[in-house]
């Protein structure tokens, strides 16, 4: 994946980097484990200074994205490893095998440490139940400037977890739990740490989500021809913010780009009457078919509308419902 820099935009350019990094992580462009270009090779594609850089993957290194490997590099860090969903019987055996293996590791591990079998199985059957007991609920959380994808998230979630879902403004989150402290806080991974020191202090549990990769929405954007006026349309702030960034990566200046809120209903209206190509999230979709409707008059031509059917990557969701105890 190429990242450009806007030098005309009013966001620091160290920024900009950081958060096309940031989007090609969550959707998994760079998966868990892969080896992110050296400074040399960012300064030659973006044509920032090479400490810039430096001071971004160092950034990126203590919100907890990457890890740096001294004489190796900068890796995406690997904080699930997921299983394969299909494995032969003489796999399944062997993980079955591995598994028995770690209990067993575990317990000596804590015999060794100078606890007794019966506080072994204390300090387990605690930990389990504290990991069921943040099960009980989940509270979804980024900053109230974006809340909206916090909505985003929540709205996925509702429908595969047998759980409330509740979505808290990173600002009112401690009082939140202050008052209940159990549950499982989920966020972006833009917003991990701050929210992993959180939930530490009031022992619950905090995961980010992966998002979708987009595939199909890129591979339509790809194709547009060159001259094309597409219009996106989100209820969170900051997915039009990296999803126009990572658009300018893939084609500069070959398309015509317009952002909108669905709740600003004369910015929607100027988009619609100029783009081609309307690109939304669910959430947005009767509010776009809406305004359409109403000043279908006023449009010398509808354009199409192409609707993210996914927000968050599908191994997310399963990842999250083994998290809170509802796979076996």
């Amino acid at each position: 994946m190429r990242f450009h820099i806007q030098q005309e935009s009013d966001i620091p350019a160290s920024s900009q980097l950081y958060n096309q990094i940031c989007f090609a992580i969550a959707a998994r462009h760079y998966p868990p484990g892969h080896r992110l270009p050296s400074t040399r090779q960012l300064a030659m594609q973006t044509g920032l200074h090479r400490n810039t850089i430096s001071k971004v993957y160092r950034q990126l290194e203590n919100d907890g994205v990457v890890e740096a490997i001294a004489g190796s590099g900068i890796y995406v860090r690997d904080q699930k490893k997921q299983r394969e969903s299909r494995v032969s019987p003489h796999a399944r055996h062997r993980e079955a095998k591995d598994l028995d293996q770690e209990v067993r590791k575990c317990v000596d591990g804590l015999l060794n440490a100078g606890c007794t079998l019966q506080q072994t199985r204390e300090l387990l059957t605690r930990e389990i139940d504290w990991r069921l007991r943040c099960g009980a609920r989940v509270l979804v959380s980024t900053p109230r400037e974006d809340i909206g994808a916090s909505m985003l998230i929540a709205e996925e979630l509702e429908p595969n977890l047998q759980v409330p879902v509740e979505v808290v403004p990173m600002e009112e989150l401690e009082s939140v739990l202050q008052s209940s402290n159990n549950g499982t806080v989920v966020t972006s991974r833009y917003f991990l740490k701050p929210l992993e020191e959180l939930a530490k202090k009031h022992s619950v549990r905090a995961i980010a989500v992966d998002l979708s990769d987009f595939r199909k929405e890129l591979s339509m954007l790809k194709e547009l021809r060159s001259g094309s006026c597409v219009g996106l349309v989100s209820i969170s702030p900051g997915i039009l913010r990296a999803a126009e960034v990572i658009l300018h990566s893939m084609r500069g200046n070959e398309l015509l780009l317009m952002t909108a809120t669905p709740d600003v209903g004369s910015r929607l209206l100027a988009l619609l009457r100029a783009t081609s190509h309307v690109l939304c999230d669910s959430p947005s979709l009767p509010l776009v078919e809406n305004s359409l409707r109403q000043n279908r008059s006023q449009l010398m031509r509808m354009p199409q509308i192409h609707c993210a059917e996914n927000y968050l990557s599908e191994s997310t969701i399963e990842q999250l419902r083994k998290e809170i105890g509802l796979l076996s």
